[in-house]
Parts: C-alpha cells; structure tokens; sequence
C-alpha cells in the first residue's frame, strides 16, 4: 500500500493519527499542497476530485476520503478498535464522528478557507462573511461538547475512538482559522489536553 499524503492539512493529518494509533506502517508519498501537488496529473489521476489523503492499494484501487481510508484499515488491523467494537458501538462512534465533522470541522475549516489570505487562490469566490459567520457555529458546537465531556472521558464513550482524532485534529485547525480556543469550556480543555498528549497527536 502507498499513502499519498498532503502533510498536517486536517484530512490527511486524520489518516496519520489514525495510522500511528494502530501502529501501522505504510509507505509515505508526500505531496506538497502548498505548491498545489494535489492538483498534479498523478494526483488526479488517483482522485479526480484532487484531495488528499489517497490510499492506493497493492491491486492498484485508489482509496479517497479520510473515513473511508480508515474503515479499510480497521478491517486489517482491528486492534485497537477506533470505528466500535460492537452494532451499538460502532453506531455511537459513527453518530459522534459525524456530529464533529458537520459542526466543528466544516464550520472551522470555513472560516480558513474563507478568511485566511492565503486561502484567496484556493477557496473561489472566498466569501469572508462566511467564514466569521462559522466561528460561532464553531464554539457553539464545543459548549455542546464541553456538556457531554462532564459524563464521559472521550467524545464518543470511554475508549479512544475516530470521533477524538477527528475533533483533536479540529480544534488544533482553529489556529490558523484564527478562532480562539475555549479556556472557558473546563471539560473539552481536559479532553483536549489529554488527547493532545497521546504520542499520535504528537508525530502527526
């Protein structure tokens, strides 16, 4: 297998936690974003839609979408479970993995991708109002979160699972978003300090 990796962007780097987390090794081919390598013909040729992360399999199927690229990977590698380890399990994870990804990553990844100046060439029209009327929508989703977190260690229970690689991975991305993060909010600053400790939080 070769993973075609676009570095700390939030995607990939959701690949590369997930990957330390099972211990697994696979071949790297890094791809630099910032000189548009994704938009590349060797890119496209895996991925028309021209993201990253791409995983291309020994038989030559090409593998997109971060979530999809890991449920791969949990069926080879099963342990340590991070998609459940059981129908009411894997569907809790699955419904707090998706909670994350609607309500904190889209909405932080919006206000980059429509704010930061850098973005400009990238994100066409970039629509700045759109990206400050997602901060809120951010921190919204975070004073829902810090509520759950009162009850439970980790976002989807009381194991490690996807829904805190995908959430650790969206509140680092509020920096360059330029959103602050929520001193105010105890429970998701315990969390957050914790998950951000783990050795796959740290090489990725």
């Amino acid at each position: 297998m070769k993973l075609y990796d676009g570095g700390r962007a939030p995607n990939p780097r959701r690949v590369t936690v997930f990957v330390a987390e099972k211990g697994i090794e696979i071949e790297r081919v890094p791809v630099d974003m910032g000189q548009m390598g994704h938009k590349s013909e060797e890119v496209t040729s895996l991925n028309p839609l021209q993201r990253l992360p791409v995983l291309v399999l020994d038989d030559g199927t090409a593998l997109s979408e971060s979530v999809a690229i890991c449920r791969y990977l949990e069926e080879l590698y099963p342990d340590p479970p991070l998609l459940g380890v059981d129908a009411r399990d894997r569907a809790i994870v699955e419904m707090w993995n998706r909670r994350v990804e609607h309500h904190l990553l889209a909405s932080v990844a919006a206000a980059f991708r429509h704010t930061h100046p850098a973005m400009k060439e990238w994100e066409v029209p970039q629509v700045p109002e759109w990206g400050e009327a997602n901060k809120p929508k951010a921190i919204a989703f975070l004073e829902l979160l810090d509520r759950e977190l009162a009850n439970r260690e980790f976002v989807a229970g009381e194991r490690f699972t996807i829904a805190d690689i995908t959430a650790l991975i969206s509140m680092d991305f509020m920096k360059p978003a330029r959103i602050d993060k929520p001193a105010h909010l105890e429970n998701v600053m315990r969390w957050y300090e914790a998950v951000s400790a783990r050795p796959s939080a740290r090489i990725a």
